[in-house]
């Protein structure tokens, strides 16, 4: 056989793949949008220290936001059709959240601040000077949950923008038994979202910049007290 042929034969089955998968992940999508609006009608949201989104954007100060992987869904839903661009991982299931992040109004940057991170970060220092905000969750695409990952904080040194923390509170939810512990609230459920201060890095270089790690990191879980005293919970 030619090796035009059998270049045409392994294209075929490769074809087929690939149209199995885009099924696979428009079916996903779907039924991700379905569930997420007739869960989401019924969630009671309410908001700790959102004056300072507000002065922000008063100020036309674009921001990055800092969320941890396991809350995002709740904040996607709140935080639709506002502009917002959102870091999502280049992994198949990052597919998926780009296309239902993409339907809620959001602008999708691919990559992550971990693997792949010069793109991303390319990217995200290009959408925050052109004025937009971005949205990252810095322990994703996998993890460890709750560590911060430094491309988040190099962005927002290279753009010179401050970094929101922003976290929530849930009184009752699911938790995916994944790495992250995916939280999907339950129908009816009280979700408060509680902002840290504003905080743009200290450092004067990137390598610098990617130390101060453990600084963003507290004021990620202390967002999170917030968030649970606000909602009443301690």
């Amino acid at each position: 056989m030619s090796p035009t042929r059998v270049a045409r034969a392994g294209a075929a089955p490769d074809a087929a793949k690939a149209a199995a998968r885009e099924r696979r992940v428009r079916r996903a999508v779907r039924a991700g949008i379905a569930l997420l609006h007739a869960l989401a009608r019924t969630w009671r949201i309410r908001c700790a220290n959102d004056a300072v989104l507000r002065d922000l954007r008063a100020a036309r100060q674009p921001v990055l936001f800092a969320c941890w992987h396991g809350e995002l869904l709740p904040l996607l839903w709140y935080h639709r059709d506002q502009g917002i661009s959102v870091l999502v991982s280049e992994h198949s299931d990052g597919e998926i959240i780009a296309r239902i992040a993409q339907r809620l109004g959001f602008g999708a940057v691919r990559g992550s601040t971990s693997r792949g991170g010069g793109r991303a970060l390319l990217a995200m220092v290009r959408v925050l000077g052109q004025g937009g905000d971005v949205a990252v969750t810095p322990d994703g695409p996998r993890g460890p949950a709750h560590s911060f990952a430094p491309g988040a904080l190099i962005a927002a040194q290279r753009a010179g923008v401050p970094i929101l923390p922003t976290r929530i509170h849930v009184d009752r939810a699911w938790r995916l038994r994944s790495w992250d512990r995916f939280v999907i609230p339950k129908p009816f459920a009280r979700v408060t979202i509680a902002y840290g201060p504003p905080t743009r890095v200290a450092a004067e270089t990137m390598r610098d910049a990617a130390e101060e790690t453990a600084r963003f990191a507290a004021l990620q879980e202390e967002a999170g007290r917030v968030a649970a005293r606000a909602a009443g919970a301690g």
